[in-house]
């Protein structure tokens, strides 16, 4: 029986290697535009791709393929099917997953894009594709100085790597500011401004890879979450508690030397350029009860702006923060439960809240969301829009008997990109409202009867 299982085992493993190649050699791409936006130390990349099955079969699927340089610092990639021209265009999300391919060269990675519906024998179909890196810009040199600008190395290919042909493509390059130390040149190839072009290139084979290394200046804020923790604790009595932990860090060329205080304040734009001591997070609306402080106590260099759609809280910390520097603070707040609390059709309760970090263009290396629900609660579960790692906790707080049940949901590599709505769904029975309510009645008619036969009972001792 075992001996079955494993000829079957490598059968299938060789349809899907073979259905792999046929797709490869099924499928071409007739023109690819892509554009990088170097402007943060966030990359982000829009790939417009026009897709054609010049195989006998419909395919149902694409590949899309990333060298592994850039596969470990991938932290998303979404993908639409465009139809319709300027105005009238329409676009329609695709299901993107990572996946591996035997034999893949190089170590390859790849994530597969399913087709809304089989791309039929000599069809075409138009693509937008956005992928995002972090961690992706080495500081160089990597030690400066306070008065010093920052420089950065970006690696990447003037051609798309591809599993496919690819008949036509250009590359565009967009740096934060017109100083470019150097960069590769591959002709043809162009540089005007903050803009460097890279093509147009024809008939390019599949894996083709042509490294291109850019130096240029970037001082925009390395901001890097080490670690968040989100705690977001349900009160059916009314409201939402949300404490968020931060361990931040500048991730950008360590600074070196003395740091003056003076030079700073009054030279701003020369001297730090590349620290950052503000930062914006962008809270729920109707947001109260709000705070913001460290191990040392309350911190008061910040100013909320409230509003219909989002709050707005801009703060600073203690000290500016330079190439290496770190600071650990937490934000706290309150919002009414009846914005983000709701009941399913079976039934079932559910909070429907944000996930991600709220601060402004930053990467949380380690993201840690833990819901709280009531006392009582059963049946627990999670529904996001990617995969996370999940797990449940049980937290004891006052009055409490049996616990409350903490879901637990972790993600590495987050960028803003992630901000979006996850919901956590659970069973609770309004009787368990009562407990905490009855607990204290008890205790204090246990009081009153105690205090009442005290003073009733003569404890005198009397002598006959």
């Amino acid at each position: 029986m075992a001996a079955r299982i494993g000829i079957f085992s490598v059968f299938v493993a060789v349809l899907l290697s073979i259905s792999a190649f046929s797709s490869a050699q099924d499928l071409q791409i007739v023109n690819a535009e892509r554009r990088i936006d170097l402007s943060s130390h966030i990359v982000k990349a829009f790939l417009t791709l026009k897709v054609e099955n010049i195989g006998k079969d419909p395919a149902a699927e694409m590949l899309l393929a990333f060298p592994p340089t850039q596969i470990k610092n991938l932290a998303m990639v979404q993908a639409l099917a465009t139809t319709g021209k300027k105005k009238k265009k329409t676009y329609l999300p695709l299901d993107v997953k990572p996946t591996e391919q035997p034999d893949a060269p190089n170590d390859t990675g790849y994530y597969r894009v399913t087709f809304i519906s089989p791309l039929g024998p000599g069809e075409t179909v138009s693509l937008e594709v956005l992928y995002i890196l972090t961690h992706s810009l080495e500081p160089f040199p990597v030690e400066i100085t306070q008065s010093e600008s920052q420089l950065v190395y970006y690696h990447d290919s003037a051609v798309i790597l591809s599993p496919y042909h690819v008949k036509q493509q250009t590359t565009f390059i967009k740096t934060p500011s017109t100083r470019v130390e150097s960069f590769t040149s591959i002709e043809p190839a162009n540089r005007a401004g903050k803009e460097i072009k890279y093509g147009p290139y024809e008939n390019r084979a599949s894996y083709s890879y042509t490294p291109v290394i850019i130096h240029f200046e970037n001082n925009s804020p390395f901001a890097v979450v080490e670690e968040l923790v989100r705690e977001i604790e349900i009160s059916h009595w009314g409201s939402l508690q949300i404490t968020e932990n931060y361990r931040l860090t500048h991730g950008g060329a360590r600074h070196k030397g003395v740091f003056s205080r003076v030079d700073y304040q009054s030279k701003r734009s020369v001297s730090g350029a590349s620290s950052f001591n503000a930062l914006l997070a962008v809270l729920p609306p109707r947001v109260n009860s709000v705070y913001y402080r460290d191990e040392i106590g309350n911190i008061s260099t910040s100013h909320l702006r409230t509003g219909f759609r989002k709050s707005e809280l801009e703060f600073e910390p203690r000290y500016p923060l330079f190439g290496g520097w770190s600071a650990t603070f937490i934000i706290g707040y309150r919002v009414p439960l009846e914005d983000y609390l709701f009941e399913a059709s079976d039934g079932r309760r559910y909070l429907n809240f944000t996930f991600g970090c709220p601060l402004v263009e930053t990467i949380v290396n380690k993201l840690t969301i833990k819901v709280v629900l009531p006392e009582g609660s059963k049946d627990p579960s999670a529904v996001l829009p990617f995969t996370v790692n999940q797990e449940l906790q049980v937290k004891y707080s006052y009055l409490d008997i049996v616990g409350r049940t903490v879901v637990v949901l972790q993600k590495d590599n987050v960028v803003p990109t992630h901000n979006v709505p996850f919901q956590v769904y659970y069973t609770f029975k309004p009787i368990y409202m009562l407990a905490e309510p009855f607990m204290l009645v008890s205790a204090f008619f246990l009081v009153f009867v105690a205090s009442l036969a005290y003073v009733h009972i003569d404890l005198n001792i009397v002598r006959k």
